[in-house]
């Protein structure tokens, strides 16, 4: 028998029954307030994992360079120089090697994410988004703030085997701790901005930042030294911080306490002041 089909007149049934477009709302902006938080967590994280995702360079080679230089300080002059500011050389020198790194890898990590970004043209991934310059600095800031916290706390803990860490005034510890790797952080970030290579950057740290450390009495104490040589160590910020962060740990040092309070917060609150205004101006980053 042939195949029934419909005839001329029979209405053709429709193939599939198509739905209508659901009507599309209107986008409206989003709404992110006085702070753009997600935008602000989202770049710390980025400067965090950053170091993180290298974190043999970053965290591990300092604390091999901190215990190097405490093998061969103790065993070189550590007999020899008794005892400096009532403790033993070793507990004298421990915090002094963890402030160096706290100094050192706070500047680093803010200075060679802004060079990176320029050098390789990828400044637009945190320009375009709606971070303010107060938001952009304190992303920056804050991931140097934490790589130095964290490598300062590594450092202690692989040279207390070795060395009496034992703390006195945890005040003093956190609060020159924090500051020096704020300092440092804030001082990457301008660095960051000025450097247009990364000769550059060696310029800063070769010629200024491992001068003021070296030379602030983190292998010895300042009142051996002789004027004016004295008195011009009093000038170096570096010093106070230093010197602050040990009598956090020995309960002793060579300056006034709260000069160096004062010293450190005022020009803190200069420098990220100035970094401000240097990321609001777009200096060398937008011109």
């Amino acid at each position: 028998m042939p195949e029934d089909r419909p005839g001329p007149s029979a209405p053709i049934a429709p193939a599939r029954a198509r739905t209508a477009p659901a009507a599309l709302a209107t986008p409206r902006p989003r709404a992110f307030g006085a702070v753009n938080w997600r935008g602000l967590w989202t770049l710390y994280k980025k400067e965090v994992r950053r170091f993180l995702k290298v974190h043999f360079q970053t965290v591990l080679a300092p604390v091999v360079t901190s215990l190097l230089f405490m093998i061969v300080f103790s065993l070189a002059i550590g007999a020899q120089r008794g005892e400096i500011l009532g403790v033993a050389y070793a507990s004298f020198l421990g915090p002094g090697l963890v402030m160096l790194g706290v100094l050192n890898n706070a500047f680093a990590n803010s200075s060679s994410s802004l060079i990176g970004a320029k050098m390789m043209n990828n400044t637009v991934d945190f320009l375009m988004p709606p971070l303010s310059p107060a938001e952009l600095a304190a992303a920056f800031i804050g991931g140097a703030v934490t790589r130095g916290v964290l490598v300062g706390v590594a450092t202690a803990v692989c040279i207390a085997p070795f060395v009496d860490m034992s703390v006195a005034h945890p005040w003093a510890v956190a609060y020159f701790g924090l500051s020096a790797a704020l300092m440092m952080g804030v001082i990457g970030v301008m660095a960051g901005l000025w450097a247009e290579k990364f000769d550059h950057l060696a310029v800063v740290t070769n010629f200024v930042i491992l001068p003021l450390a070296f030379l602030s009495g983190t292998f010895y104490s300042v009142e051996i030294l002789p004027e004016p040589f004295y008195t011009i160590s009093h000038i170096n910020p570096v010093f106070f911080l230093i010197d602050g962060f040990r009598y956090g740990f020995i309960g002793a040092g060579d300056s006034h306490l709260g000069v160096g309070i004062a010293v450190i917060a005022g020009l803190n609150l200069v420098l990220i002041t100035a970094c401000y205004l240097l990321l609001r101006s777009g200096w060398r980053l937008k011109s």
